[in-house]
């Protein structure tokens, strides 16, 4: 199969020097990439800017905003057979950016925030015969909360993590189904729990509709 993945954060600028991002490390979807490459597969990597090595062997797109990131995964998509969307996206961005850098003037700024465009929802809804796994990391109501984006975002499956997995070398993660059941549930380093999800996702989602016939 050929499988698209997301990883890292996004940066939205405030002006040229500034932005707001997260402190995704983008481990997770490198081990992703590396188990779907081990397991024979073939991995495009899109990916926010993060210091963790790339892995060998894959196709890597840096990218660095959300608009980045949403077209470069509009060019890869249709060419895969599904998609793990890991990546750690801003949910907002200013709705102007400054040119230049903004200077202190003793006073305090209002900066007016819109909303991104939304990578998972427009795979999701576009994603015909493909699957679709999401990660939702919720700090309350988690299974809820990672049920409904699973919904609205038409995941096949979501991995629920928690805050304590940022930048974390290991993880604890939950399996959710569209009925809300827990199908499986791993803990351990990144790379172990990304090999077990590779695994399910072979047994569960990729065997289960025909492969794209230019990757067989």
């Amino acid at each position: 199969m050929r499988v698209l993945v997301t990883a890292g954060p996004t940066r939205e600028y405030l002006d040229d020097v500034r932005y707001i991002s997260n402190a995704s490390s983008g481990r997770m979807g490198v081990a992703l990439a590396e188990a779907l490459r081990d397991a024979g597969h073939a991995p495009v990597l899109v990916i926010g800017p993060v210091s963790v090595p790339m892995p060998h062997g894959v196709v890597v797109e840096p990218v660095e905003t959300t608009a980045e990131m949403l077209e470069a995964c509009r060019r890869h998509f249709p060419d895969c057979d599904g998609v793990i969307a890991a990546a750690a996206v801003c949910d907002y961005r200013p709705r102007n950016r400054v040119t230049g850098k903004m200077s202190k003037t003793g006073e305090p700024i209002t900066v007016e925030m819109i909303e991104t465009d939304d990578v998972l929802a427009e795979l999701g809804h576009g994603k015909q015969h493909r699957w679709v796994v999401g990660f939702a990391l919720e700090a309350a109501n988690e299974r809820e909360n990672a049920l409904q984006k699973l919904r609205a975002k038409n995941c096949d499956v979501v991995v629920l993590n928690g805050p304590a997995a940022i930048g974390a070398e290991e993880t604890s993660v939950e399996l959710i189904g569209p009925d809300g059941r827990r199908l499986a549930a791993w803990q351990g380093t990144k790379r172990s729990v990304a090999h077990k999800l590779v695994e399910w996702i072979e047994r569960h989602l990729a065997a289960r509709q025909p492969q794209n016939d230019t990757h067989r």
